[in-house]
């Protein structure tokens, strides 16, 4: 909803009141409990039972690896219209130029940086810009990621070393670096992009299903190690999204009809699915959640 100003007051007991309101993009969730509405209104409510849970970023600083195009690029805008500045991790910095232009039509401010996440040195130097650029990295969000399908028996040692350099390598060596500094400011979030593909065996998808049940282990291990230093490390598993890199298969009406067949609410995923769930889990909203993987799959998973 954008450029307008909505509520929608639902209740939910008797003697409770959620108020939700959308104001460009951005919601603000008060609850107000046992005190009622009147109490709460008056400002007689304990801080513990007047909660303001924030989905917004505003003031936040953001960097997305592999926002280039598809989901990467659908995830940088999302979080640009919950407020936050945005840092654009690209293979080709030139790339980005007209994601970051959209990103300053909606009043953030955008970066564009040269980060081939398989080159510790791009992934330093660009840390290194973002931080000296803004400040600090509030959110993470790993998003570059590849996957070449081939039957197991066919894998390529370069497809396989390709495929890990990426996804496991570039993934890791990006959350270490930008780690360092969340922990030295004891502040962050940060989001790694697993996928059902993590959780379910898939013909011809071997090495990806591989890193992506790696990536969210390793979800789970920086959590242990970086909660007390309050950054939390959560990921989300999107099913198929209908984005260009999918389009070939969603196209082939025998792959689509059998994908929609292990999916019982029936469809496949967009964009805007992936990106609630993101800004969901870099918000003020996620803050007690720590080491776990949203799936994002319309219950594929759940047969």
């Amino acid at each position: 909803m954008s450029g307008a100003a909505a509520r929608t007051d639902k209740p939910i007991s008797a003697d409770s009141e959620v108020l939700l309101d959308f104001v460009d993009g951005h919601a603000a969730l008060t609850a107000r409990g046992f005190l009622g509405k009147k109490a709460a209104m008056a400002g007689d409510v304990p801080p513990e039972s007047a909660a303001a849970v924030r989905f917004d970023l505003t003031g936040q600083v953001a960097l997305v690896t592999g926002a280039a195009r598809g989901l990467g690029s659908s995830i940088a805008l999302a979080l640009a219209r919950a407020g936050a500045d945005v840092v654009l991790g690209l293979r080709e910095r030139s790339s980005g130029v007209a994601l970051a232009e959209s990103i300053r039509a909606l009043g953030r401010k955008a970066l564009p940086l040269q980060m081939d996440v398989t080159q510790r040195a791009q992934i330093s130097a660009a840390v290194a810009e973002a931080i000296a650029h803004f400040g600090r990295i509030d959110i993470l969000v790993n998003n570059a990621g590849i996957g070449p399908p081939a039957p197991a028996l066919e894998v390529t040692e370069a497809d396989f070393d390709a495929t890990l350099n990426v996804n496991l390598k570039g993934t890791f060596f990006v959350s270490q670096e930008v780690g360092r500094h969340m922990v030295a400011n004891r502040s962050g979030k940060i989001v790694m992009l697993s996928s059902q593909a993590g959780f379910v065996g898939l013909p011809t998808e071997s090495v990806y299903c591989m890193t992506k049940a790696g990536i969210s282990h390793l979800t789970k291990c920086l959590a242990v190690e970086w909660g007390p230093h309050r950054v939390n490390v959560n990921a989300v598993a999107p099913t198929f999204i209908r984005t260009p890199g999918t389009v070939k298969w969603l196209e082939n009406e025998a792959f689509h009809s059998d994908l929609l067949s292990k999916i019982p609410l029936g469809r496949v995923g967009d964009p805007v699915d992936v990106c609630g769930a993101v800004v969901f889990l870099a918000s003020p909203a996620a803050g007690l959640i720590n080491g776990a993987t949203l799936l994002i799959d319309g219950g594929f998973t759940a047969r």
